[in-house]
């Protein structure tokens, strides 16, 4: 696109955010809270601070203090940028309410500049408070107890509120592009609240421990979830659809239909179905080669970490035989190796976490849908390495004795199912022309289904007898 297309494009985005940003600052019921929130949160945090720093030097626990001041700043930008998922759930579905939605989407506009100047339009206000609000704590702070955050860590907070903002921005706009009423997207809002209410208790015991790398890998992820969802609302948004949308109608018996023609396609006997569920892994080869890299990256993280655990006074057994035992009888584990129910309990367990997993990243656009299953790897390749530490064995020799015999069919597994996975969150970013979110992601939903019930789960049966029966023999003939 030429200089001067992209200067008439922002023309027309900004004529969008110029309109939107005008009524937020006309309606008190919008300025009112934000003005309040930078006015009154600063100085109550400040006031908490002071308490904490009394409260603490009485027992001599002055770090808490420390660590408190920038969780308070990061608090005090979150807030006023909550206020933005509200005006972000009214924009589209707001004026569908008040009949305003017909001359703005008659303008001679594209979707992607509607879209675009509702989203910056949202962001600005919200996020201008947050700074703002942020400059009055840190000033109190300043004056009151003499503590001033580095460039650094003020930096990282508002890199956080921007980020995060953005990302309730983004998803509260799908939502009320989807939905027909305020209500029906502000009780659809939880699929927002929840995840960011999640993501907001781990920032918070990061920056109490400090952590300041990993705040900074949780703003990249939180950043590429916003462009991701942002993708989602601009591949999803059509006008036509905004207008004739009237009512939402919950039917199980649509949604039953939707996901079972789906689910079964147009095979008519378990092969055909069967020959339908290769060519989705076929269409599944760059996800895989992904997937398998992600592992991979899963384990060498578990071996560095466990790397920086001193062995030094830690009470060890005697050898691997004696580990080994250990874990079955006091791990909590109900398996019965070498018997029919043993392989039950570790397929249901493994059917039980991957569901969980799923249902986790129905919420989280797939993160902790493909974040979960790659913790077990991450645990391996840690146990590798205090293996090898301890002297017990090689990493490759207790690789090929402990996981080879059932991770031969569990590797590949899993990796199928984190390569579905991938593909379903990244399935939302695709148009999907004359068909409303709601059917496709039941669509998606069913293709995934129908990978997970026709390999995943007859290849973890297959590992689980494998674990069972096979690894405890090559293990004892090789190791002990």
């Amino acid at each position: 696109m030429s200089r001067s297309a992209w200067a008439t494009w922002w023309h027309g985005t900004w004529l969008i955010a110029r309109r939107e940003i005008r009524d937020q600052i006309r309606d008190w019921r919008i300025v009112a809270p934000l003005v309040g929130l930078t006015l009154f949160l600063p100085l109550l945090m400040n006031f908490t601070a002071q308490q904490v720093v009394h409260f603490v030097q009485k027992y001599g626990a002055d770090i808490v203090a420390e660590r408190l001041f920038p969780f308070l700043m990061m608090v005090v930008g979150f807030f006023p940028a909550s206020i933005s998922l509200v005006i972000a759930l009214e924009s589209f579905a707001g004026e569908r309410e008040r009949r305003t939605i017909e001359p703005l989407l008659a303008a001679p506009l594209t979707d992607a500049q509607l879209y675009v100047g509702k989203l910056l339009a949202v962001l600005f206000l919200p996020l201008s408070v947050s700074y703002f609000a942020v400059l009055v704590y840190v000033l109190g702070m300043h004056l009151k107890m003499g503590w001033w955050p580095s460039p650094m860590l003020l930096f990282m907070v508002l890199l956080l509120t921007t980020v995060q903002a953005v990302m309730m921005v983004c998803a509260a706009v799908v939502i009320s592009t989807q939905a027909t009423s305020v209500r029906a997207a502000s009780l659809l809002a939880s699929l927002i609240i929840i995840p960011v209410a999640l993501l907001l208790q781990w920032e918070s015991m990061m920056m109490f421990w400090q952590h300041y790398e990993v705040l900074w890998a949780t703003a990249a992820a939180v950043l590429v979830v916003a462009v991701f969802v942002s993708r989602i609302g601009l591949a999803h948004f059509n006008r036509e659809d905004l207008l004739g949308r009237e009512v939402d109608i919950l039917s199980i018996a649509w949604i039953k239909n939707i996901f079972w023609k789906e689910f079964r396609g147009q095979a008519t006997s378990l092969k055909g179905w069967y020959g339908q569920i290769w060519h989705d892994l076929k269409n599944l080869r760059a996800a895989l080669i992904m997937a398998l890299g992600l592992m991979l990256a899963a384990g060498a993280l578990g071996a560095w970490l466990a790397h920086q655990i001193p062995l030094q006074g830690v009470e060890q057994p005697h050898n691997v035989q004696d580990a080994f035992q250990s874990i079955q009888t006091g791990g909590g584990l109900p398996i019965a190796l070498g018997s029919w129910q043993g392989v039950w309990a570790l397929w249901w367990h493994n059917i039980r976490a991957l569901l969980v997993a799923a249902a986790a990243g129905a919420l989280t656009f797939g993160v902790l849908g493909i974040l979960v299953p790659l913790l077990p790897y991450a645990i391996i390749g840690g146990g590798l390495d205090l293996m090898a530490r301890l002297g017990w064995a090689s990493p490759w020799q207790a690789f090929a004795a402990l996981i080879l015999p059932h991770g031969i069919v569990e590797i590949p597994a899993m990796a199928i199912f984190i390569a579905a996975t991938l593909q379903l969150g990244a399935s939302l970013a695709s148009p999907a022309p004359g068909e409303t979110l709601g059917a496709f992601w039941l669509r998606a939903w069913a293709r995934w289904a129908r990978i997970f019930v026709g390999v995943v789960m007859p290849m973890m049966a297959l590992a689980a007898l494998l674990e069972t029966w096979l690894t405890p023999w090559v293990a004892s003939h090789w190791l002990f």
